[in-house]
């Protein structure tokens, strides 16, 4: 029987992947038999998680990127291209946090905020989407949105403004890009324990907010491998247009 959760011979592209979701969304690629390439702004980082992969016995491909620019997105992908193929899997996940009280937010908090988290997704979504297209391939792209797309919390306006623009591109890119084969989804996780916020999960302060969570605790990250395979993968070629909340239940909680 056929297992369409398989991506050999598949070609993916996973932005933000030195650390945290974007090294677990490679790394889970990887073992499904993608070829992925690990694509960040830290070229140290980016060559560890590749070389873990290939330890673990993929194949991966370490690839300078910077989302909030047009020429290294290009540069990115003719890279990818050139060393394993052209790229039918676009995980668009980097993205960037800040926490400010909204009357308190700068403009340069605004504009970081907001052009890596969404011109940025929009803009390697467009480079890949192009090329696909030119290569008439097709391709599956899954932008990583946020619970905070879908309700909000104080002192991270910016970020959930962003993550809110996200999806509705989403659902808009999976209606103009169906004719040409390319499926556009999201994610929307909930909280997830990473280095970037491990000592807050874990700390005293943390706790009211996980109570209010109805699994009352995070997430693990094995939790967001199934329906990133869903949605890349033949198992889900008849998805375009939906974000999923992978959030314990969060997003649609009153408490």
């Amino acid at each position: 029987m056929q297992n369409r959760f398989d991506l050999g011979g598949r070609v993916a592209l996973v932005t933000g992947s030195s650390s945290g979701l974007g090294r677990h969304f490679a790394q889970t690629l990887a073992e499904a038999g993608a070829t992925v390439a690990v694509a960040a702004r830290r070229d140290d980082r980016v060559a560890q998680v590749a070389s873990e992969i290939a330890a673990a016995g993929g194949q991966a491909v370490p690839v300078a990127i910077d989302v909030t620019n047009r020429e290294s997105i290009a540069d990115a992908f003719e890279t990818v291209e050139r060393e394993a193929g052209p790229v039918t899997i676009l995980v668009n996940n980097a993205g960037v946090a800040q926490r400010d009280m909204a009357l308190d937010v700068s403009k340069d908090h605004w504009d970081a905020v907001i052009g890596t988290n969404l011109s940025g997704v929009w803009a390697v979504a467009q480079e890949a989407a192009q090329r696909m297209v030119k290569a008439q391939a097709g391709g599956s792209i899954v932008n990583i949105a946020s619970l905070l797309s879908k309700r909000v919390s104080k002192g991270i306006m910016p970020y959930a403004v962003s993550k809110a623009g996200v999806a509705h591109m989403t659902r808009s890119l999976a209606v103009e890009w169906a004719p040409h084969g390319i499926r556009v989804n999201a994610i929307a996780p909930g909280y997830f324990e990473t280095d970037l916020n491990r000592d807050y999960l874990r700390s005293e302060s943390a706790k009211p907010m996980i109570e209010r969570i109805p699994f009352q605790r995070t997430g693990e990250l094995e939790e967001l491998s199934g329906p990133l395979l869903l949605l890349c993968s033949d198992a889900g070629s008849y998805m375009s247009g939906t974000v999923i909340s992978v959030d314990g239940a969060h997003a649609v909680s009153n408490i």
